[in-house]
């Protein structure tokens, strides 16, 4: 690790009103010292460096010329809001970051009123900001005044639909808006869809020299390109919008591309906007993610998340790992399946490195489909293929196939149609937070008739559950499983087809029955193995469906035990309600069963590591333990730390 860089104009800015007494060239400074402080404080910490690397200019010259926070200024996702953090006051909070009690990783309303919108998901920073603008325009109250909107939103972002939504929407409303588009040709891996291409065409033909020219111009082209009877300033930077007709057709005026790492372009343009634009519109600027940062810019990925590293090397701190990875399990044991079976294929939604697509993307490229920030679309196409007569694995994390929820309903399980779901970072993911927890799956997915929903309890019953589904052919079903590593189990040669609907005794216990589903097994056997000290021998299960529910093993365990507790990493309607359901239904709380089910708690817990985040949850096995021993009525042991 390399010792603090030196940052003299930085030393002097506490908040962006102390950007306003500096001149351009000291703007030019900060930039500089901004990207250094940012690679020395993620290096530390760990998080996302390319996004915020690439909008380091941006970030300096739209605090330098609008008013926040009474301008509001909303990140798209806000991965790339660490710059921005540094200049809005948190700069000595900056260690904290993605850690417990510490800052977010994202932009979060409560904790600063330079953040006006949360986001950690991408593509709704323009519907929001035009609903600031719209607040401002009727007079709604807001602590810190209504000035501008102002969206940054990313090429990659513009694959989803919601963000069209929006621009037709704004450019229909007319209402002062600014969108800055940060095309840095990235998501999190290469963008793909014809909205890349499209951007790509715009500035192909389009040198910045000859462009930074007409930007220096355009304070003195006033009165202004954005009003009537100025034809030759609009004609200017009509010229500048080479070929930008969809942003025109949807209501935008549209000013660009400019080169967004040049300070010389960006603050006239901006300055320009910020005296004279009277309706939407859309300025295109181009950045290069990880800019100023070797290892990053020339990584695949442009630096998008790191663990801790070394400024000097770019090498990163990494835990060795004793098990392989849940996601390369799914990968691999997909890839064994798709060799005996072309009707196999695989859609991801911007993720092939986070689902583990990539590895299969490597063999099988024509069964390989990313489909780019669009999960709704990425769930009709799954149905589409599905009764088209391919067998389709939708990889997608838990977090975000909740933005697909309506076409699971509508296109997916009122059809009946054979969509495999495979669920990454299921459960509490840590550093992330609640954005990207995966807590939500198992009680939205459960409801739904037909549906087959499993949890994995390792890294062998994960590829058990990968062939089970690829073979399940009568309706949608779906595997969850978590972020990190398995439990070291022994992996067997293949996946074994698992009878749907049935759960796995794993030890036969007295008095009290521990019936897991998901990765919290490996609490539970802990939790027994405490109790079992104490005298008591605990009954384990390990449910494997939470829909359809295993009835006769539920219903022996609740016959032959005087307690059931469920156990899951799950929030409250999911597995352990379906089982109290049925429990009811069979009249088993008439004979006087203590039932107790151990689900998420109705909060939205904050970052910290995964253990710490079933700490708050109560669900690490002290509190397994400590459930048994109340249920049983003996005496509570102590919390532990």
């Amino acid at each position: 690790m390399t010792d603090r860089p030196h940052t003299p104009t930085l030393d002097r800015v506490h908040s962006p009103a102390d950007l306003k007494g500096l001149d351009d060239a000291a703007l030019r400074r900060l930039a500089d010292e901004l990207r250094a402080e940012t690679i020395a404080s993620v290096s530390r910490t760990g998080g996302h460096l390319g996004a915020g690397l690439g909008v380091v200019e941006l970030t300096v010259a739209i605090h330098a010329v609008f008013d926040t926070p009474r301008d509001k200024l909303i990140w798209d996702v806000s991965h790339q809001s660490y710059p921005h953090k540094i200049l809005t006051g948190r700069r000595d909070r900056m260690g904290t970051l993605r850690q417990k009690d510490g800052l977010s990783g994202f932009t979060k309303r409560s904790e600063s009123p330079y953040d006006p919108f949360g986001a950690a998901h991408s593509s709704t920073s323009i519907s929001a900001a035009l609903g600031f603008a719209v607040a401002r325009d009727l007079g709604g109250a807001c602590d810190t005044g209504h000035g501008d909107a102002i969206a940054v939103i990313g090429d990659g972002a513009l694959s989803a639909g919601m963000a069209y939504e929006a621009l037709n929407n704004a450019g229909h409303l007319g209402k002062r808006l600014i969108v800055i588009l940060n095309d840095n040709e990235m998501s999190i891996a290469p963008p793909t869809g014809a909205m890349s291409s499209y951007l790509s065409r715009l500035y192909a033909e389009a040198p910045f020299q000859d462009l930074k020219a007409a930007a220096k111009s355009a304070v003195s082209m006033l009165p202004g390109p954005f009003r009537e009877g100025a034809k030759r300033a609009k004609d200017l930077f009509k010229h500048m919008a080479v070929g930008g007709t969809l942003f025109e057709e949807l209501g935008f005026s549209y000013v660009g591309p400019i080169d967004g790492h040049d300070m010389d372009q960006l603050l006239p343009v901006l300055r320009t906007v910020k005296a004279r634009a009277e309706g939407p519109i859309l300025i295109h600027a181009i950045t290069r993610k990880g800019k100023g940062y070797h290892a990053a810019e020339h990584a695949p990925d442009r630096g998008h998340a790191r663990a801790k590293f070394d400024v000097a090397t770019g090498e990163q701190t990494k835990a060795p790992s004793n098990a392989p990875g849940y996601t390369k399990v799914f990968a691999r044991a997909l890839m064994e399946l798709a060799a005996d079976d072309p009707r196999i294929c695989a859609v991801t939604a911007a993720m092939p490195d986070g689902t583990g697509l990539d590895l299969f993307a490597e063999r099988y490229p024509s069964r390989t489909f990313d489909v780019g920030i669009a999960e709704q679309h990425a769930v009709t196409f799954c149905a589409g293929m599905a009764a088209g007569g391919l067998r389709p694995f939708a990889a997608l994390y838990s977090t975000f196939l909740q933005r697909g929820y309506d076409q699971v309903v509508h296109d997916v399980a009122i059809q009946r149609l054979p969509v495999r779901f495979a669920i990454d970072r299921a459960g509490l993911v840590g550093a992330d937070g609640a954005t990207h927890a995966g807590s939500y799956d198992v009680a939205y997915l459960s409801n739904l008739p037909g549906f087959v929903v499993m949890a994995a309890a390792d890294e062998a019953e994960l590829k058990h559950m990968v062939a089970t589904a690829a073979a399940h052919d009568e309706g949608p079903i779906a595997f969850r499983y978590p972020r990190g590593e398995g439990e070291g189990v022994e992996m067997p040669e293949r996946g074994q087809l698992l009878e749907i609907g049935r759960g796995r005794m794993i030890h036969e216990g007295k008095r009290v029955a521990l019936l897991s589903f998901g990765t919290r097994l490996r609490e539970v056997r802990q939790a027994a193995e405490a109790l079992q000290a104490r005298g008591i021998d605990p009954t384990i299960a390990d449910a494997r469906f939470a829909k359809p529910l295993d009835r006769d093993l539920i219903l022996r365990l609740a016959r032959e035990h005087e307690a059931l507790i469920t156990v899951e990493e799950g929030a409250i309607g999911g597995f352990g309600s379906h089982v109290a359901q049925l429990l009811a239904e069979e009249g088993v709380f008439d004979s006087g069963l203590k039932y107790r089910s151990m689900v998420l708690p109705d909060i939205f817990i904050d970052q910290a590591s995964p253990a710490d985040m079933y700490a708050v949850a109560g669900l690490n096995a002290a509190d397994i333990e400590a459930k048994v021993l109340k249920v049983l009525g003996v005496e509570s042991l102590s919390r532990r730390a």
